[in-house]
Order: structure tokens, then sequence, then C-alpha cells
């Protein structure tokens, strides 16, 4: 028994020391893996600007290179232009705001990641740091949807990004990044983000920016670090990829424009959108107290009309939360470029366009502001109140970059009040002297309160600058108001419905009511059917044309053949009951995941678990238009066969004088009697152009949808088998649907 107890006391030891060496382990671990989470977390930086003029720095701001092995001129254009431009310009930062490369096959229909366009753009970076002379950690390149098709994993073998960006090679693998430019008393404040998929899928179901709860906490954490400093002149300007009509909110429904409006930036910029959609791809926030408000949902213009209240100028009033959203274009194609510059926190900038070459003389008025896209609720307030600081409306003022010496600008302001521009004043403008000037900074100083109005686009500025060579440089013109009001300018629809449409907050709503409408066509005409006495027919539609009889008339005559009634309801609840697709999500993976109307369900990286429902909302692309453009088409124009069927039955009864009992037995009537009803219609190829119209419909719709099949198979890499349900209902459907209504 001693024996045994020995042998237990010595294995209690043991386990004590096993277990002593476990948590030793354990420990060390934890304290690596948080040593590692704080050094992926957000990271600050301070600049000194040195050199001046003092009130005032400027940075560039470039976005959606979209570097192709299938397009080699745009990182041709982008050496070329770029390096050489920035070394004119002289910014304090370089802002790439994601999309850095393209990620897209030949034919557009495959998007995953291409490590060749990485080392190319790689390369084109360095070359493009080395012509500027630049600092290369002034560079902040983000992260986009493009960069981030098919990476399963954030630092795993196919998260080029990671590898090649100038973010990754400096170290800076944290999804917040802040710099501040500090110019003797004043602090301007920059904060890059990073708001796309932890779980990076291909296209076309990668278009939304997913910032997560952690995201949220952390920027607000960045735009927060110089808040002991109130008293101090702050501007504070995020940027990021995705414009906020493109950005989904975090699980508990935290969203980044809470936290922008909370601090009240100057500006937050981003790409995303391109400029086919427009130009205009800008938008005022302001915070809404309103308790029922549409906001969630649409923004109808590009100013947030301002909620009416009375000049509060008294001390400690709540100041007025908003932000301007500035979207800047691409360089894939309209190979722009933006500089921004914040003169006395006066934030403006200007968009240059190098579809035509390299420019020579840039110009960049930094005061008076933009009254369009600039001017705030806050300016009009602070002007109101006499809270502005007077010295910085003094003079107007602007930045001029140029290739060759300047020897003259000239400011102009033109009076519009009598429809046509009369110029007003028009004076030289000096350069601001330093010896050791980081730009060439012009002023003239001016009588600003002459030029109050309760108009915001009455007076407009125009500057001319002329250079050693001749070669004169005009800015368009463009409208101020120095008592800060904003002058109203109007979207295209196009415009809105990018800038001005919440995609995220607007899709559930969307989808339940196209799903309940289709429901309630498919139900009620059926229920009219069953239950009224009431009866849509051919001769009713002839005596009470309408269009919406029409349509009742038709979705009835669908319920009149059980087999393709049955068969759209039942693909109806298919499509929200069962996975549509199965596919690789995945730049190169063996596994496979489903998507339904709610996302991708995808086994983890590890292998463990599985991610449920990624990519929500931008599963909307491939649902909204399915059920719109081809499953709504089909069940009208399969009513619409069924129903010109029994109008061709109704009209050759009225020819023939039958009966309805008659007419089956038409084709047991002698040839004769046959002969001689053809003579007066000749049904087949004369009377039924209907059906033939409708025929031609089917085909377009079968086209279309065949297409979308074609490049879903492209894209995650399926057959039809991976989606019989959703790539063959709707054919099967017009298929039967013809063939039945083949015989009149």
């Amino acid at each position: 028994m001693e024996g045994v107890f020995l042998m237990v006391g010595k294995m209690s030891i043991l386990i004590l020391i096993v277990l002593y060496l476990a948590a030793s382990i354990s420990y060390a671990q934890q304290d690596h893996e948080s040593s590692s989470s704080s050094e992926t977390k957000s990271q600050r930086r301070v600049i000194d600007v040195k050199g001046g003029p003092e009130s005032v720095v400027w940075v560039v701001q470039l976005s959606d290179l979209h570097f192709s092995v299938h397009h080699p001129d745009r990182a041709v254009d982008f050496r070329d232009l770029v390096g050489p431009a920035l070394s004119i310009i002289n910014p304090s930062l370089v802002l790439i705001t994601g999309d850095l490369t393209d990620g897209k096959s030949k034919d557009l229909l495959t998007m995953k990641q291409n490590e060749d366009e990485w080392v190319e753009y790689k390369n084109v970076m360095d070359d493009v740091v080395k012509r500027s002379g630049l600092d290369k950690s002034i560079f902040y390149d983000l992260r986009g949807n493009h960069d981030n098709f098919g990476v399963p994993l954030v630092g795993g073998s196919f998260d080029f990004y990671s590898k090649y960006s100038i973010n990754g090679q400096l170290g800076r693998n944290g999804r917040v990044n802040s710099v501040t430019l500090q110019i003797g008393e004043q602090k301007h404040l920059f904060v890059g983000l990073d708001s796309t998929m932890a779980v990076g899928l291909r296209g076309p179901t990668n278009l939304f920016g997913h910032p997560t709860e952690q995201l949220v906490t952390e920027i607000d954490s960045e735009l927060s670090q110089w808040n002991s400093e109130s008293h101090k002149p702050i501007s504070k300007i995020s940027f990021g990829h995705f414009p906020l009509s493109f950005s989904a909110s975090s699980h508990t429904g935290k969203s980044l424009k809470d936290v922008f409006l909370k601090h009240s930036l100057s500006a937050y910029l981003c790409g995303h959108l391109h400029t086919r959609f427009g130009k205009n791809l800008k938008r005022h926030h302001q915070l809404s107290h309103h308790f029922l408000s549409f906001q969630k949902f649409f923004q109808f213009n590009i100013h947030k009309i301002p909620s009416e209240s009375s000049k509060n100028c008294s001390f400690g009033a709540p100041s007025v939360e908003e932000f301007w959203e500035w979207e800047m274009g691409d360089w894939r194609k309209s190979r722009a470029m933006r500089i921004l510059a914040i003169d006395r926190n006066h934030v403006s900038f200007v968009d240059i366009d190098f579809k035509s070459g390299a420019k020579k003389t840039i110009i960049l008025p930094t005061f008076p502001l933009d009254s369009r896209f600039m001017s705030t609720s806050s300016s009009n307030h602070d002007y109101e109140c006499e809270y502005m600081l007077p010295s910085s409306y003094e003079t107007v003022r602007a930045l001029v970059f140029s290739v060759s010496p300047i020897v003259s600008v000239v400011a102009k302001i033109f009076d519009s009040r009598y429809e046509h521009f009369d110029i007003v004043m028009e004076a030289p403008m000096s350069k601001h002297k330093d010896g050791a000037s980081r730009g060439d900074l012009y002023a003239v100083p001016w009588n600003y309160k002459a030029f109050e109005d309760p108009s915001a686009d009455r007076f407009w500025l125009q500057i001319e600058a002329t250079d050693i060579m001749g070669r004169t440089t005009l800015t368009e013109l463009r409208p101020f108001s120095v008592n800060g009001l904003g002058a109203r300018v109007l979207w295209t629809w196009k415009e809105f419905i990018v800038m001005g449409c919440q995609w995220a907050a607007l899709y559930y709503p969307i989808l339940w009511l196209v799903f309940y409408v289709l429901l309630f066509l498919l139900l009620i005409p059926k229920a009219l059917l069953l239950f009224s006495r009431r009866q849509y027919t051919f001769k009713s539609f002839i005596a009470e044309k309408g269009y919406i009889y029409t349509i009742v008339w038709l979705l009835q005559e669908l319920c009149r053949v059980p087999m393709l009634w049955f068969g759209f309801l039942g693909y109806l609840f298919h499509l929200v009951l069962f996975p549509w697709m199965v596919g690789k999500v995945f730049t190169d993976s063996v596994d496979r995941g489903y998507m339904t109307y709610m996302g991708w369900v995808l086994k983890s990286s590890s292998g463990q678990g599985k991610h449920e429902y990624i990519g929500s909302p931008d599963i909307m692309v491939v649902v909204l238009p399915h059920l719109l453009l081809i499953f709504l088409p089909a069940m009208l124009v399969t009513g619409a066969l069924i129903a010109e069927r029994g109008a061709h039955r109704h009209h050759f009864l009225s020819l023939s004088a039958k009966k309805e009992d008659d007419y089956d037995s038409q084709s047991k009537v002698s040839p004769k009697l046959n002969y001689e009803c053809s003579k007066r219609s000749k049904f087949h190829f004369r009377e039924r152009w209907i059906r033939k119209i409708l025929l031609v419909l089917c085909l377009a719709i079968c086209w279309v949808h065949f297409k979308n099949c074609l490049a879903l198979m492209k894209a995650y890499e399926m057959s039809p088998l991976h989606f019989p349900g959703y790539s063959l209902g709707i054919p099967l459907l017009l298929f039967y649907a013809i063939y039945n209504t083949k015989k009149a």
C-alpha cells in the first residue's frame, strides 16, 4: 500500500508540474496574442509640418486605381503623371482610398486576386515615390472591395494587400490608422479606416463596407484623441473606400455616420462609385431630431435640410452636428486626382482631370469657400454670432502649383444678380513670403462685408494665373457666401440612386415588399377565381379596359392552369426557403459555400465552424434583379400567353358562330368547312401576332436570365447542377406555358 501511495504522490506532483507548465505556456501565449493584437490595432502618428505658409496644409487624394493586367495603361499613366505632379504639389499626405488593383478577368466575370497586379502596383508606387521626392511614410493606401475579392483571411496567403501595399510594407496592419499634421498651434487629424469584409467574398457579392462594432469603437477613439485640447483649433477628416450609402451598420446598429456626426468632421473622403454616375457625388450630413424621419433610408438633396431653429449665440449652446461626404471619382477611367487644403480650418478642394495629360499649373482657391459643396450650417452660425476668426476672412487666398515660375495671379469676383456675370472686383494677388516655403499661397485683401448677401450663389470667384512662359490658367467659376450659406445643388437621378439611398438599410424592406407583392399577385386572383362571382375574362376586358383590369385578367388566366400557377408559387417559396446556389467564393479553394437571400454560408478559414450569412446586403445585386427583372416579367408573360389563347378562342367562335362546347371538335369538322373558315381569318399566321410578340418576350427573358446565370457560373466556378432551381426554374415554366398555349 505504501508503494501505491508513493506512486500516487509522485503522480500528483507530476500532474501539478504539468499543470504549472501548461498555465505558464498559456499565459505566455495570451501575452503574445495580446501584444500582437495591440500591434494590429490603430496606430497614431504626429507629423510636424515644417515651412510656410503656416496657415494652410494640403494633401492629395487618389482613388480606385484598378491596376489590371488587362489594362496596362492605367499603371503607365499613373507612373508618368502622378509622380511629377506630386513633386510640384508637395503635399503633406497622399491618401489612396482603395481599389488599388482590379482583380477581374478580361471578360469582367471572374473576380479574385491576381498577384501579378499587386507586383505591378508595388513597382509603380516605388517609382512614384522616387519621382515625387516625398517620404514614403506619408503615403496611406487603403484596402477596397476589389483588393478583398476572394481573400478568406487577412494576413493569409492570398492577402496580397498586406504584402504589397505601402501600408502593409510599413507595418500598418490595423483597420484604423490616424495621422495628425501639426503646424504651429493648429492640429489637423486624419483618420483612415478599412471597412472591407473580414472574410472577402468574390464579386459581385462584395460591394458594401461592413464596419464592425470594434471598428466603430476604434474610429471613435481615434477621433477623440485630441479632445482634451479643445481650446486649440483642431480639424478632423476621415477617409475610407466606401461611401456611407454603401456602408452597412454594425450588429448593434451603430454606423460610421453616427460617429462622424458625433465629432462633426470637416469631411469624410471616399471613392468606390467612380464618375460614371455623375460628378456631384457629394453629400452634406446633419443630425436630425425628428422622430419620424426618412433619413435612415433616403436623402433627396445634396444639402441636408436643417431643422428650423432660432439663432442661439449664448455660451454653452449645443453645436451643430454635421459633416460633408466627398466621393472623388476614379483613376481607372477618369484619371482623377484631388488636392484638399485646410486654411485656418476652412476646408476646400479641387479635382484635377489628367485625361488630357499633365497639368502645367494647378490653382486651389482656399478662401472664400465654394458655397455648393463646402459651406455648413455651423459656418453660418459662427458668422452670425461673430465666432469666426476675422483675420481668416480679410483676404482672398489661393494655392498655386506650377512647373514654371508664376508672374501674376489675379482674383476676379462676379455679380450674377441680373442673370449675367458682371465683374465687381479684379485685383492682383501677392505671394506669401517665407524663406522655407512648402508651396505658394497667394492673397489679396478685400472688404468681405461688402459681399454679405442672403443669396448663396450671387457672387462668384475665379482665379487667373500666368506663368513665365505666358500660359494662362483659369479656375472654374465657383459661388461663395461669406456668411456661410449653402448654394442649392440638385442630384441627377443616377447621383441620387448611389448617394441619396441607404442601400444597406433598404435591402430587406425592398426584398419583403417585392416578395409580398409577388405573393399577392398570385394569391388574390386565385381567391377571386374561387370565391368571387365576378370573373375577369376577355369579354369583360373588352368592356372595361384599363391597366389594373388587364393585370388582374392576365393573372387570373394564369390561375386557370394549375401546373403553371403552382409552379410559380412553388418557385417563389423555393427562393425564400432554399439555397439559391452553391459556389466557390475564395480565390483558390475547393470548399464551397451556399447563398440564400440572407447571404452566404461558409466554412470558417480554420475549418472549424462556419460563417453564416456573409455578404448581406451585398447579395442584393443578385436577389433583387432576379425577382424584378426575371420572375415578375415571366409571370406576367405566362399569364399573357394563356390570355391570348382565350382571346383567340373567343375570336374564332365569334367568326365561325360556334358555341364554346363545339370548339374542341373543330378539328373533326370536314376539311371543306375548315377551308371556308380559313378564307375569313388565317388564324395562325395573321390573327396570332400577339402570341409572336409574347414569344419574343419569352426569348428576351430567357436570354437575360441565361446571361446572368453564365456570369454567376464564371464568378463562382459553378455548373447548372450547382443551382438547378435558380437556373432552370423560370425557363422550364416559360417552355411549358408556350407548349400549353400552342393550340388555341
